[in-house]
């Protein structure tokens, strides 16, 4: 990393400092997915309220997603110019403020509209997080610190869904949206309390003669490397989605039959990449083949559990699905952790366009999904996914191998 104000390198490990940045952002995770994910564990119910199609209502997820992935690379100059714990300070502010707003949402159309204004208000969080963590703690315990930022992210997500999914079934699923965002507006006060002041971020303005923001950018989307991790965001993510977005509608069919608030429980399965997240970071500096190793290993993670899920009986869609979220956030960590590893200048540029790849994959693959979930039930939406991971995992061979030197290295 380069070297902050008055030669601060980073937080170590075990210092208050350290405890502070990882709190902070895993409140602010915490807050981010739980409200971005909100609606997923209920969109049997806004299919049936709207009088919509299965592949309609995972447009309520989509606008969110695509929301974030529009404003990540606005918030990352803006992080550049004011610097990274204002701009999150007023993203999850406007975030929370317009997640109050959802549950008023006349129509459906008009829930769009609040969902992806919410969604962008949201991006402040992930296009700043990765590089806020890097400047702050020490490049040594990096990889770690991203894993828990990245486990910070899953329980976020698990918690918007299995607080909106029971409330929205046996109440209404505003009152589910609202619960959630009330949740969020806690965690977001943690973060304002717990993270640390900055000490490692340096202004990047255009008269001190830095590159612009476009050449940030352009210098991100002419590395090779970057643009497959860009890939693994869209494609591992977009897969990920689909599969979570379309499970509810299949457990309420025969021959499982679940009541919706049942059904969510299965977002607990979130719990198994909270783990896989910390675990994945840990490995990549333990084994020979370094990160790609274990990006490569936990997409043949995902593939196994996707293939449980084609199985009819409930016990065995269980396993798959924990067996898949796993793999999942084991790959997502190793990825969005190298990125600002591997980016030569526009750190902050670097996570947002990662984030960028990871949202557009999220609305657009996420969506898609659905008509191959309507068409061919779900083995063809398993074969969709399968597609796309094995497409991943193809591009991810031609990343470095080796074990990841402490302090930057591959």
């Amino acid at each position: 990393m380069a070297e902050g104000r008055d030669g601060f390198l980073g937080h170590e490990r075990g210092s208050a400092g350290y405890r502070g940045v990882l709190v902070g952002l895993a409140a602010a995770g915490l807050a981010t997915f739980a409200q971005l994910y909100s609606v997923q564990g209920l969109l049997p119910e806004l299919a049936a309220d709207f009088g919509i199609t299965a592949a309609t209502a995972a447009l309520s997820v989509s606008a969110a997603t695509l929301g974030l992935a529009a404003a990540v690379i606005p918030w990352s100059a803006a992080a550049d110019r004011f610097g990274r714990l204002p701009v999150m300070r007023a993203a999850i502010v406007a975030a929370v403020v317009l997640g109050l707003l959802v549950p008023l949402a006349p129509d459906f159309p008009a829930l769009l509209l609040l969902r992806f204004a919410e969604g962008a208000a949201l991006g402040g969080i992930p296009a700043v997080a990765l590089a806020y963590l890097s400047e702050e703690v020490s490049p040594v315990h990096a990889a770690v610190a991203a894993g828990t930022y990245v486990s910070g992210t899953t329980i976020g997500g698990l918690a918007g869904r299995i607080v909106a999914a029971p409330i929205g079934e046996y109440a209404d699923w505003r009152l589910g949206v609202a619960a959630v965002s009330l949740l969020a507006a806690a965690a977001a006060v943690v973060f304002m309390l717990a993270a640390p002041r900055q000490r490692g971020y340096v202004p990047v303005r255009r008269h001190d003669g830095g590159p612009g923001l476009g050449a940030r950018l352009a210098g991100n989307l002419r590395s090779p490397r970057q643009l497959v991790l860009y890939a693994q965001a869209f494609l591992l993510m977009g897969g990920f989605v689909a599969v979570y977005n379309y499970l509810g509608f299949r457990l309420g069919m025969a021959p499982f039959n679940l009541p919706q608030a049942l059904a969510s429980s299965l977002f607990l399965a979130y719990l198994a990449g909270t783990w896989s997240s910390r675990a994945a970071g840990k490995a990549a500096g333990l084994l020979a083949g370094g990160r790609r190793s274990v990006l490569l290993a936990s997409t043949a993670v995902m593939a196994a559990g996707l293939a449980l899920t084609l199985m009819q009986t409930l016990p065995a869609v269980i396993a798959g699905l924990v067996v898949f979220t796993a793999g999942f956030f084991g790959a997502h960590a190793i990825a969005s952790g190298w990125v600002p590893v591997l980016a030569e200048g526009g750190r902050a540029q670097a996570s947002s366009l990662y984030n960028l790849a990871y949202y557009g994959g999220s609305s657009l693959l996420g969506w898609a999904g659905g008509f191959f979930f309507e068409r061919s039930g779900w083995a063809g939406l398993a074969g969709f996914v399968g597609m796309l991971m094995a497409l991943a995992a193809l591009l991810a061979t031609a990343l470095p191998g080796g074990r990841w030197r402490l302090g930057g290295g591959t």
